[in-house]
């Protein structure tokens, strides 16, 4: 036999127990890998069948951090005032354009005016702290698992790439643990400047119109998003296999610029959907 097939063979072996022996990470260990070593962490990930626990559970303090920090934020009353004036603003503003366009009198407008300030003086009960805490879970549930079809979708068909849902579903709720801290931080400058932060994008930062195409851009421009996206395309690269995680980085961000493109020009014409834009 030849030795180079010797050779060759033993490496082959070699690798395969290597393989074979290696551990899997404990989730917690995986949480911190994907702050410090992403690829290798994924790497080890994708060596093993998907866990549930992977994405469940960061998912879960995710929104349950976002729901708990709601609640902080709208207990200070300069926010708490702020955010209530900004949002009567923008319901004004429709019901004068209806009012205009003949499709409601002023009087409807005005009795409508005032049943809205008076749910808003009552969002701070329990009952409607409750049902805003279970809106975020159900909706940050149903937005999590969509997104998550969509890069199974084009990892299988565009990429061809080898991995199953759960294999997607791992990849975005590792990425997760980045969202805790962009909220931790958003929080935390909410109430340094007094006034509620969604996010620490640019244009929220600046107080940019974020319906305007200036705005929207500056959107965009948010170091967290784009460190836990670029993290996601990472994770799916070695969940379905990959030799590079260029493409899947590429796919990752040009879905959220799609989606987020879609949502704008939505807003444009659904005026219910600029309370999530503005």
């Amino acid at each position: 036999m030849d030795n180079s097939d010797t050779t060759e063979n033993n490496e082959q072996l070699n690798n395969s127990e290597q393989e074979e022996s290696q551990e899997e990470l404990s989730h917690s260990d995986k949480m911190i890998g994907v702050f410090t070593e992403p690829g290798k962490t994924f790497d080890n990930v994708s060596k093993f069948p998907p866990r549930t626990k992977d994405w469940v559970l960061p998912l879960v303090i995710l929104l349950a951090l976002v729901a708990i920090t709601q609640i902080i934020l709208m207990q200070n009353s300069e926010i708490a005032f702020q955010a209530k004036q900004k949002q009567a603003a923008k319901v004004q503003e429709q019901l004068d354009e209806a009012v205009k366009n003949g499709q409601i009198t002023q009087q409807q407008a005005d009795q409508q005016m005032d049943a809205i300030i008076e749910q808003m003086d009552q969002s701070t009960s329990p009952v409607r702290l409750v049902i805003q805490t279970v809106s975020i879970f159900v909706v940050g549930f149903i937005i999590f698992l969509i997104i998550a079809a969509i890069h199974l979708m084009l990892s299988k068909l565009a990429l061809k790439g080898e991995g199953t849902y759960a294999s997607a579903l791992v990849a975005n709720g590792l990425a997760a643990y980045i969202g805790m801290i962009h909220v931790i931080i958003a929080a935390v400058l909410s109430l340094a400047f007094s006034r509620l932060l969604n996010d620490v994008n640019i244009a929220t930062l600046i107080q940019a119109e974020k319906l305007s195409v200036v705005g929207f851009i500056l959107g965009k421009l948010d170091v967290f998003s784009i460190w836990a996206f670029i993290v996601i395309g990472i994770g799916l690269s070695k969940m379905f296999k990959a030799s590079s995680s260029t493409k899947y980085i590429v796919m990752v961000f040009c879905v959220w610029i799609i989606i987020d493109v879609i949502f704008y020009l939505l807003a444009t014409v659904v005026p219910f959907l600029q309370f999530f834009i503005a």
